[in-house]
């Protein structure tokens, strides 16, 4: 270590410190959990042994909350080893929005078991034990933790990737790091807050069974999770956003509003659609296929199986079989229900010799494809075991790729913009250390990407070396209505693919040239798709995506006639009503409609039958009486045709 060293302070200036000087001695730490060192977190009170860049880190942005909730897993272990004097413990990272931590004890824990621990942490975090880093040979945190399998494991780890992670301080064959508060220790590559008291606001979640390192051949260890923030009102703020995901969530909204559900005797993943989920997709699937046309896109249809010399060609059976379904064996051959279309797009572009004047081809297809998801990660339309794909692969020319992926990316945008959904940002993945292609393909693709990106106006970030090892791709990720944030739409320019079918066109030159693929996908999955939506409108859809859009409530009996000519009059304008003929009483009908999240009630009496009029209500109670039926359907009718994405009452701007 030198004697001195320079530091880079946040106002531009270079002090000159004694090694093993602070980066607590160096800043103004106020709202501060940890430091950036060369912009990598790094604790207060550890000491800098080479010249750095340095800056505070507050518990206020996405690396400050990691150092947080790392911290809060430590004392989440602590307050279980004290309760639980035989626990083993094994590891507790960060992870979105909150942490965890894994124990090896006798019995699952129970809701009082969480209650009693989280009394625990809120002690240890009130005595404001300081976090003390120790750096330890091999051979003695192995000592240490003698009694700590788990750790042990991951000391003795000689697998370099294994080694990575929030356990060790370096590679295989290095020290160890461990953090001890008021006797406690663990294993753990830091860093951490100074002080248990820098942990203001938490709370423990659930607990669940979870496999030692993912893997069901291994210990089933019990699983505690909590939320940690740098503030009781941001903590309180998302505990707000959990319940109202609760009340969005999807899978509830599919049995409350009858769209669909998942029999045990068709399989876990596999949705079966009733009429009115039925109804949102085929609006989904029109209205998609209607801009696909527009756009110049040729529709295909493929098989829902194949043989495996197909996959073997494209590779999945060497890359992807675990996530395939198993295969059939018939008449002497296996085949595979499809993972994915492109392999059969690529077949039909092969089919015959292509010229330079076919090109951009752009083939689309609502393809039904079967991934074999493990049971702990299927969740619902939006982790499925088979989902169909809005899917297009693109075959250009070098020369058409930056104008083709502007003019997609700007496609996607337009139509995701239909659904409600604005908050965008893209992130462009690149090329990683292992490839296939030339670097020059790698460096025009990126830029192509970029460009398509930059010429789009939203935000996004470049994940160096993410991509896959085939080809370079954008992701568009969407926040909803509350804040989550989605991954949606893939463009992807693929350099594989073309190589290993042997794809060709003769050029204007009358030589043959391989062309660019691009692999699209829109929604992803329709039922993903369809899942995020439902949430992010809490079910209640616009109009035109509305399965019903019009729930008719007659006031009594003997208005069940003009309610039948009302639906008549909606229907041959094409929107889609319902009557409720029920015998309960109006106010109940009219509830049973919000519930329903039908946009638009009418209640019809005897003035509205009078008048030939309509009494509109909103879902949210506005409402408006005596409305024309002609006026009515007009409004209606160009709400459906612009798209809007909330209903209004006549007169209003829809």
């Amino acid at each position: 270590m030198p004697d001195a060293i320079q530091v880079k302070l946040p106002d531009g200036s270079v002090r000159q410190v004694p090694a093993g000087t602070t980066p607590a001695e160096l800043l103004d730490t106020t709202g501060a959990v940890a430091a950036l060192v060369d912009g990598d977190p790094f604790d207060l009170e550890r000491g800098l042994d080479h010249d750095v860049s340095l800056a505070p880190l507050p518990a206020t942005n996405d690396q400050g909350r990691a150092v947080l909730r790392h911290s809060a897993a430590h004392v989440l272990a602590q307050a279980v080893t004290d309760l639980y004097p035989g626990a083993k413990y094994a590891i507790g990272p960060p992870i979105e929005d909150g942490f965890y931590y894994d124990f090896d004890v006798p019995e699952p824990f129970t809701p009082e078991d969480l209650e009693r621990i989280e009394a625990r942490m809120r002690e240890i975090i009130a005595e404001g034990q300081p976090f003390r880093r120790e750096e330890l040979s091999r051979a003695d945190g192995l000592k240490l933790f003698a009694d700590q399998p788990y750790k042990q494991e991951i000391i003795e780890a000689t697998d370099e990737a294994e080694g990575a992670g929030p356990d060790l301080p370096v590679g295989a064959h290095g020290p160890v790091s461990v953090y001890r508060n008021d006797g406690w220790v663990d294993l753990c590559r830091g860093p951490h807050v100074p002080t248990t008291r820098a942990i203001p606001a938490f709370k423990l979640q659930r607990a669940a069974g979870a496999y030692w390192r993912g893997d069901e051949s291994r210990q089933q260890l019990q699983r505690i999770y909590g939320t940690a923030w740098e503030s009781q009102e941001a903590l309180e703020a998302h505990l707000h956003r959990l319940e109202e995901a609760e009340r969005r969530d999807h899978r509830r909204l599919g049995l409350e509003l009858d769209l669909f559900h998942f029999p045990p005797e068709v399989g876990s993943g596999l949705p079966v659609f009733h009429p009115k989920g039925g109804m949102i997709r085929k609006l989904m699937e029109d209205y998609s296929r209607a801009e696909h046309e527009a756009a110049g896109y040729s529709f295909v249809s493929t098989p829902h199986l194949a043989k495996s010399t197909l996959f073997e060609t494209s590779g999945h059976l060497q890359w992807y079989a675990e996530g395939m379904y198993p295969p059939m064996e018939l008449e002497g051959a296996r085949y595979y229900p499809k993972p994915m279309n492109c392999p059969m797009h690529i077949l039909i572009y092969r089919s015959r010799g292509r010229s330079y004047r076919e090109l951009p081809m752009r083939l689309f297809e609502f393809g039904t494809v079967y991934r074999f998801e493990r049971s702990g990660v299927v969740h619902g339309l939006t982790r499925a075991r088979g989902f169909t794909q809005d899917d297009a692969h693109i075959f250009c020319a070098r020369e058409q790729l930056v104008d083709e992926l502007a003019s997609l990316l700007e496609f996607v945008l337009r139509l995701l913009r239909t659904f409600g959904l604005e908050d965008f940002q893209a992130e462009l993945a690149t090329r990683p250390e292992e490839f296939v292609g030339e670097p020059e393909e790698w460096e025009q693709a990126e830029a192509a990407l970029r460009a398509a990106i930059e010429a789009a106006g939203i935000p996004f970030v470049v994940a160096e070396g993410e991509g896959a090892f085939y080809a370079p791709k954008i992701d568009v990720h969407v926040r909803d209505a509350i804040g989550r944030r989605w991954q949606l739409s893939t463009l992807q320019v693929d350099f594989q693919f073309p190589q290993r079918f042997d794809l060709e066109y003769t050029g204007a030159d009358n030589v043959r040239h391989r062309p660019f693929m691009i692999h699209r996908a829109l929604f992803g999955s329709l039922e993903r798709f369809l899942g995020i939506v439902l949430e992010h409108y809490a079910g209640a859809l616009p109009p035109w995506l509305a399965p019903v859009q019009v729930r008719l409530v007659p006031i009594a009996d003997r208005h069940l006639g003009y309610a039948a000519v009302v639906a008549g009059a909606l229907k041959a304008a094409g929107l889609r009503p319902e009557i409720d003929d029920s015998g309960g009483r109006m106010q109940a009908k009219v509830r049973d409609a919000q519930l329903a999240k039908v946009p638009y009630t009418l209640v019809l009496g005897d003035r509205d039958e009078a008048a030939e009029a309509v009494s509109v209500r909103l879902l949210d109670g506005s409402e408006r009486r005596g409305v024309p039926l002609p006026d009515f359907i007009s409004h209606l009718k160009a709400e459906v045709a612009t798209k809007a994405t909330t209903a209004s009452l006549p007169g209003q701007d829809p």
